[in-house]
């Protein structure tokens, strides 16, 4: 199983923090943020990581080498400008398995991957979305996913009007034969530009999981994390 994470976001909300270090970087809990997010991966036996770099990726890149401290194999796709959550993938399709996680770079949710990977496989389709019920624990991120009674999703919607039921928490299943919805230039976004897509050829399933996600978007959800990783069964950092 591969892991593909993006971690190429300018990181404008929690700046002055992220002027200087890239997102991935910002220390949680006396080590980088990805360090935690590695070692989550490590823990379940993925090893094989591509990251997706961009702003101040370079730092990233040093800090994290080869992998081999980690008992990973990194690899890195840079974008040489903001190319977006699908034009980072295309950019990086030469590193990619035929079918791969996708982790958004400041998010961090706890579940065992190979469970949305093996539906993704089951159900035969594209691409599939962990999505996470906020009535169970808020999350402070606003719905943005409807899913039908066979368990697809229906909406994708950051902006919907009306009441949407999960949010997306952060972790993509995908064949890279998706690849070939994306343009071939300029900036793409998976979640305004393929989704839809996918959606309207029933090619986007969903996997729900009563475990809530923590990110590092703004400085307030970086406490929660903070405080949440301060009970976590991962005693100890994996750096040396």
């Amino acid at each position: 199983m591969q892991a593909v994470i993006l971690a190429g976001g300018l990181g404008t909300r929690l700046w002055p923090l992220t002027k200087t270090v890239p997102k991935p970087l910002v220390p949680v809990r006396g080590v980088p943020y990805l360090e935690h997010q590695m070692r989550l991966l490590k823990k379940q036996s993925i090893t094989d990581v591509v990251l997706l770099i961009g702003y101040l990726g370079e730092q990233v890149r040093e800090y994290f080498s080869d992998g081999a401290d980690w008992g990973l194999h990194v690899r890195y796709s840079v974008e040489p400008q903001p190319l977006g959550t699908g034009g980072a993938l295309r950019q990086a399709a030469a590193l990619l398995s035929d079918t791969f996680l996708v982790i958004y770079g400041d998010s961090y949710l706890p579940i065992q991957y190979a469970e949305p990977y093996g539906r993704l496989l089951s159900a035969g389709v594209e691409g599939l979305i962990v999505a996470y019920d906020n009535r169970l624990g808020d999350t402070s991120v606003k719905n943005n996913i409807d899913i039908d009674d066979s368990g697809y999703v229906k909406v994708y919607d950051k902006d919907s009007p009306r009441e949407l039921h999960y949010v997306e928490a952060g972790v993509l299943a995908l064949r890279k034969s998706c690849l070939k919805l994306i343009p071939p230039a300029g900036p793409v976004s998976l979640e305004k530009e393929i989704f839809p897509l996918l959606i309207q050829q029933r090619q986007l399933a969903a996997y729900i999981t009563g475990q809530r996600f923590y990110d590092i978007g703004t400085a307030d959800r970086l406490r929660v994390i903070e405080e949440f990783l301060s009970h976590d069964h991962h005693a100890d950092p994996i750096s040396n």
